[in-house]
């Protein structure tokens, strides 16, 4: 990778965010839906069950949008890290870490995910380069987390280190990720959804066999139904509007995702479960909109 194969990013409009902000919404509800379908389904089948589903979705859209998949070794190269780093290891790790590792916490440990989109951002790519204002902004954002999800939860970062080391690295492999999208160009949203399932899901149904006994696996159907909701919904259709955005605004934009995610998670929290969000919750929600703030007025003062 080098600078010269970034783009010009564009400055992000209402539309975009409203997409973000939706994007948010659908993969707020993954550590729900991933807490749900581990209780009875193992990490690893479970992450290739919902590759497999993704995969089933995405090439029927391909099918039906007549879009072709691209040709050459360089492109399903770059397609395959992505298939690695965005999809296979990082859904496992998570869902794996979530068989003990408390949701909130792991969404805390998500915020490392921009922080390691903006430095690498600032060495591989032209249009991304690090100033004041973005680093202010994850920074908010940061701050923003820890005050919603409650400082005390923190205390806890000593149990079960190495299930939490496993979700810190799956932040890291989304942000290396985001960056490498970028790289892959002219290629169609949903042919290169497409290709990146197929492939994580090749590497994840073989490994399931070798790794477990699915005979001795008795899925609830309550698992059963997340597993189905993360295919369809948290991997392949949010797979498509992901490539979109980081194409279209770059992948300190996209970012920016990890610190709207977990408001969704109150607010789920609220309408369903009942639960009073509070004060700190309600100053999370400040802090981290002033961080997006700070973030897209970094953006455009780079665009200038």
């Amino acid at each position: 990778m080098n600078s010269n194969a970034s783009v010009i990013a564009e400055i992000p409009t209402v539309k975009d965010y409203v997409l973000l902000t939706l994007l948010a919404a659908v993969w707020g509800a993954s550590f729900m839906l991933i807490k749900v379908a581990v209780e009875t389904i193992p990490a690893v089948p479970m992450t290739a069950g919902r590759l497999t589903i993704a995969t089933i979705v995405m090439f029927a859209l391909v099918l039906a949008s007549r879009q072709k998949f691209p040709r050459g070794v360089k492109v399903w190269a770059m397609m395959a890290v992505v298939a690695v780093l965005g999809n296979a290891a990082p859904f496992a790790l998570i869902s794996w870490g979530e068989e003990s590792v408390d949701s909130g916490l792991a969404a805390i440990m998500m915020a490392v995910m921009p922080l390691t989109t903006l430095l690498l951002a600032h060495i591989f790519t032209a249009d991304e380069k690090l100033n004041r204002w973005k680093l202010a902004g994850v920074m908010f954002g940061f701050v923003g987390l820890v005050v919603l999800m409650g400082p005390e939860r923190l205390l806890t970062l000593g149990d079960d280190v190495v299930r939490q080391l496993a979700i810190v690295l799956a932040a890291v492999c989304y942000g290396i990720t985001s960056l490498v999208v970028k790289f892959i160009k002219g290629v169609p949203a949903r042919a290169l959804t497409a290709g990146v399932m197929l492939i994580s899901m090749l590497i994840m149904v073989p490994f399931s066999f070798v790794a477990f006994d699915l005979s001795q696996v008795s899925p609830s159907a309550s698992s059963i139904i997340a597993t189905i909701i993360l295919g369809v919904f948290q991997t392949a259709l949010a797979g498509i509007g992901a490539y979109f955005i980081i194409h279209k605004l770059g992948a300190t934009f996209f970012s920016q995702l990890n610190f709207i995610v977990p408001l969704f998670g109150v607010l789920f929290g609220f309408i369903f479960l009942s639960e009073n969000p509070g004060f700190y919750a309600l100053l999370a929600l400040a802090i981290i909109l002033a961080g997006i703030g700070l973030a897209r007025y970094g953006i455009h003062k780079s665009l200038q």
